[in-house]
């Protein structure tokens, strides 16, 4: 694997000119690999993205490269698009939390790499219906967002395309394992666990979802997948 640069993706001489997609600066050996249609997809959202940042900030595109590349790659990645060799950041909450699970290792969903890159898995597995994981903040804590990634067996060896998943026949397109089916429980003030979130027929790789809750510690109890007899997660955020 490589990254593409940003600096491919604006004009030499035209100060406020983008490109995207296959007539982005690459040589022809570059073109090969860069001229795929997902890969210039991805390449229109960096685009879109510094777009974005130089109108809210009056910047040029050479200014994004000189002031802004931090922030253009951390968005991206957020949004679940894999750049070679860099980490996505950890919100503080989530990275200061104590994290347990009732079964394996569950540091990888906060290591900042959301999918396998060569032999390291960077993901938690459970059992389904009977494994959690915890983060523990010591004290009571306000709670609005949570950021998931789950396995979409992007490494699976059969034909990967189409890749999308469509609403319409989705039982037979969903990856068997994206967990379909989880709950958040949140610790109360009495020490007890009371559920707030139940999410069913989830069939997104990345999904995030919004809530208003005030705890000392938060679970995910994985409770069904579409096929697999293991819950494989790679990312939990909590802001």
């Amino acid at each position: 694997p490589f990254g593409i640069p940003y600096r491919c993706l604006y004009s030499k001489n035209i100060e406020n000119l983008f490109f995207a997609g296959r007539n982005i600066s690459v040589t022809h050996a570059a073109l090969s690999a860069t001229r795929v249609m997902a890969t210039c997809a991805l390449v229109g959202q960096a685009v879109g993205i510094a777009a974005a940042i130089a109108v809210r900030d009056g910047l040029t595109p050479r200014e994004i490269y000189e002031k802004c590349i931090p922030e253009l790659q951390q968005t991206l990645m957020e949004d679940d698009c894999y750049l070679p060799w860099n980490k996505r950041e950890i919100p503080e909450l989530s990275r200061k939390a104590e994290l347990t699970a009732s079964v394996g290792d569950p540091e990888p969903i906060r290591n900042g790499m959301d999918r396998p890159v060569g032999e390291v898995d960077n993901g938690w597995m459970g059992t389904v219906g009977d494994s959690w994981i915890e983060y523990n903040f010591g004290k009571l804590e306000k709670i609005s967002k949570m950021r998931f990634v789950f396995d979409s067996n992007l490494n699976r060896e059969e034909k990967n395309m189409p890749c999308n998943y469509p609403l319409k026949n989705h039982l037979k397109k969903v990856p068997g394992t994206i967990i379909r089916k989880f709950r958040i429980d949140a610790m109360k003030k009495d020490g007890q666990w009371e559920n707030v979130i139940c999410i069913d027929n989830n069939y997104q790789r990345l999904l995030k979802i919004e809530l208003d809750a005030t705890t000392s510690a938060v679970r995910f109890i994985p409770e069904e997948t579409w096929g697999s007899e293991t819950a494989h997660l790679f990312a939990w955020d909590i802001r």
